[in-house]
């Protein structure tokens, strides 16, 4: 298992990690398999989605956080309720195809690291699953 990490700059942001992927890739010569990716954090998750247009990030944040404000009188203490349920529907892992040692994605694609508790640091877990 490989782990890297990325620093977060907002309490709510999605950070695309998709070149920091490949570069992983890269370096370990990876060529076909997959590549699993875990956010180990229970306030961060990882998702696929449009990378061409940064609006869209912001509108899925902000969509998010209308439908799951910090303030909703959630119980628990740390007040970061609203992350943990964020986290639960976006999911904590993304399963990528690789091809020729390149990630496999749409036209319009990116992975992104989705913070909903920062800014902090974040550990990305990666195993390979290749011949």
């Amino acid at each position: 298992m490989e782990t890297f990490e990325v620093r977060t700059s907002r309490r709510e942001e999605l950070l695309r990690v998709t070149s920091a992927l490949q570069e992983l890739v890269d370096a370990k010569g990876w060529r076909d398999g997959a590549l699993v990716v875990y956010c180990p954090h229970t306030t961060a998750a990882l998702t696929i989605n449009e990378a061409a247009d940064p609006d869209v990030a912001a509108d899925l944040v902000m969509a998010l956080s209308r439908l799951l404000p910090r303030e909703a009188g959630y119980k628990h203490v740390e007040g970061n309720s609203d992350a943990h349920v964020k986290t639960t529907l976006v999911g904590p892992s993304q399963m990528l195809i690789v091809s020729g040692g390149r990630i496999q994605l749409g036209t319009w694609q990116g992975v992104f690291l989705c913070e909903w508790d920062g800014p902090r640091n974040r550990k990305i877990w990666a195993q390979w699953l290749g011949q």
